[in-house]
């Protein structure tokens, strides 16, 4: 072709700047998400994350110790505990039934060669002392929250979790653990030889052969004499045959229960590698003036308690149209939820906060330290609010609980304060928070919440002869020696039903807390006044009080 002639552009030519198959072609060049725009950069690849698998994955076990013979009777030695001990109800026998459980994970735990860490010491005292709590009172809600919080430590124990995902996935972790423990057992046992076998199966077989003989002639011992149908009537143990259907799911739940710790025990997941990734930085002022609005609206609710405090309630009162009791209960629930919500704003704010230069973080500092630093003074009314329409309207199951849950958040506020202030990092705050939850679970439990609630409406009767009866009555035998100290008609009315609860329990010791002992003891020495008087039950002539009973 001579040189300066002018040649047709053809794009697809060979040696051209497409080629057929090629992605873009000429005319897409500038089309909407095509590679270039005018005077922008060429677009980065988008990651799109690990999948569902590999976000997994990046928890599993470095190995896992496979299940042996050793863990089987442990095992099964659990389940037959649950079955025999937990059939009537709940006391120590669930220490002993965590017990057996704890022996199976241990073994494992020893057989891969895992060590007893200090945290792992913590949180396995702290399950126990959780566990004492049904065996020693005998409400029924303290006692299944204990059991739930013992679990969710047992499994923290095994795992070892710091940041926020190991520990927060490794209190529920027993739940997708259950079926995986049953598959870990039969491919460990599969195909091995148990130990022994050549002892322990001519001592079943022997067991089996005499249990057929001594039934067999027992039969007839029995129908043939009278008083040897006495005699082996007492030695022979007593089956219900509607018993079976519980028994064995209870069998199961111990087996599979202790199968589960055991798996985590061998190789747990470790939770702590779950790459979160942090929120994308927004810019500050439009993450700080939100933060600012918030913070100005706590702080004009913190000077209007200050002026109540300080001498301006009746002013408010007026202004409200609200009596001292009516504005306390009304504003507990609603400071509970701001309490709550605030929480949530804190962990949202702090995700999406601007990192990037120091002084972006000192104002994150500041004005989240700020928020929950004001969302204390929340804490302290709502608090303040619910304490004084206890004072005027007694104490219930139900308020004992927010209250207690509302002095937990404040604790909650004041660790993430003191982790602001902090220079070297926060790591310790996950597991700070959990501890704080889970002793307030155990002091919750152990202080005995029906007996709290007992003496502070009787002390409140011995003030100003008030009562509620109907929130009384409704508690467990831990409240009877509290309420045996009211006068009559007010004592017989508030035991009638816990007198009646006992007389139908015939629960062993073990299935029931300690407290229960001493009510039969109390009610035995004292009698409740059962007779009507001029045509009235005790409960008519004490005139119960019909209160509310949130």
């Amino acid at each position: 072709m001579p040189f300066g002639q002018n040649v047709p552009f053809d794009p697809n030519r060979p040696g051209g700047p497409y080629r057929s198959g090629d992605p873009y072609q000429p005319g897409d060049l500038y089309r909407p998400g095509g590679p270039y725009r005018p005077g922008a950069a060429p677009h980065p690849p988008r990651d799109p994350g690990p999948s569902a698998g590999e976000w997994l994955r990046a928890t599993d076990p470095e190995r896992r110790a496979a299940a042996t013979p050793r863990v089987l009777l442990p095992a099964l030695l659990a389940g037959l505990l649950t079955a025999w001990l937990l059939y009537g109800g709940v006391g120590a026998n669930l220490l002993i039934c965590g017990a057996a459980t704890a022996v199976a994970a241990g073994l494992t735990a020893r057989a891969a060669g895992r060590r007893i860490r200090p945290w792992t010491a913590v949180w396995s005292l702290l399950a126990l002392v959780l566990l004492a709590v049904p065996a020693c009172w005998d409400a029924g809600w303290p006692a299944l929250l204990a059991a739930a919080g013992a679990l969710g430590l047992a499994s923290l124990a095994l795992h070892g979790g710091r940041r926020w995902p190991g520990v927060l996935f490794a209190l529920p972790a027993l739940l997708w653990q259950v079926v995986p423990g049953v598959d870990w057992l039969w491919d460990g046992l599969r195909g091995r030889a148990l130990p022994g076998r050549g002892r322990i199966v001519p001592v079943l077989k022997a067991i089996a052969v005499a249990a057929v003989l001594l039934t067999v002639f027992g039969l007839l011992f029995a129908s043939a004499d009278a008083a040897m149908a006495d005699l082996l009537a007492g030695l022979t143990p007593s089956l219900d045959i509607g018993q079976l259907p519980l028994r064995t799911l209870l069998f199961a739940a111990g087996v599979v229960t202790a199968l589960g710790f055991a798996r985590i025990g061998a190789g747990p997941r470790r939770w702590d590698r779950l790459a979160v990734r942090p929120g994308r930085e927004r810019r500050r002022l439009e993450w700080a003036l939100p933060l600012i609005a918030l913070d100005l609206m706590f702080g004009a609710f913190a000077v209007i308690q200050a002026v109540v405090v300080l001498g301006g309630a009746d002013a408010v009162l007026s202004s409200t149209g609200m009596s001292r009791s009516a504005y306390a209960r009304q504003g507990f629930w609603q400071l509970s939820v701001i309490t709550v919500l605030t929480l949530v704003v804190v962990a949202v704010a702090h995700r999406w906060a601007p990192r990037t230069t120091p002084g972006d973080r000192r104002i994150a500092r500041i004005l989240l330290g700020l928020l929950c630093l004001l969302a204390l003074v929340v804490v302290a009314s709502a608090l303040g609010r619910m304490w004084f329409y206890v004072d005027a309207s007694g104490l219930t199951r139900l308020r004992l609980w927010v209250l207690v849950v509302e002095i937990w958040l404040g604790v909650v506020f004041l660790l993430l304060i003191t982790a602001g202030l902090t220079r070297g990092g926060a790591g310790w705050l996950p597991r700070a928070v959990v501890l704080s939850g889970m002793l307030t679970v155990a002091v919750y439990g152990l202080m005995g919440p029906d007996t709290m609630i007992a003496e502070q409406n009787v002390a409140r009767y011995e003030r100003s002869h008030r009562i509620d009866l109907r929130n009384v009555r409704e508690l467990s035998a831990d409240a009877v020696p509290a309420l045996d100290r009211l006068p009559e008609p007010q004592r017989s009315c508030a035991l009638q039903l816990i007198r009646r609860e006992l007389d139908r329990d015939t629960r062993p010791w073990y299935a029931a807390g300690g407290s229960v002992s001493e009510a039969r003891r109390v009610l035995a020495d004292r009698p409740l006044v059962q007779g009507p008087l001029s045509g009235r039950g005790p409960c008519e002539r004490a005139g119960l009080v019909s209160g509310s009973s949130w």
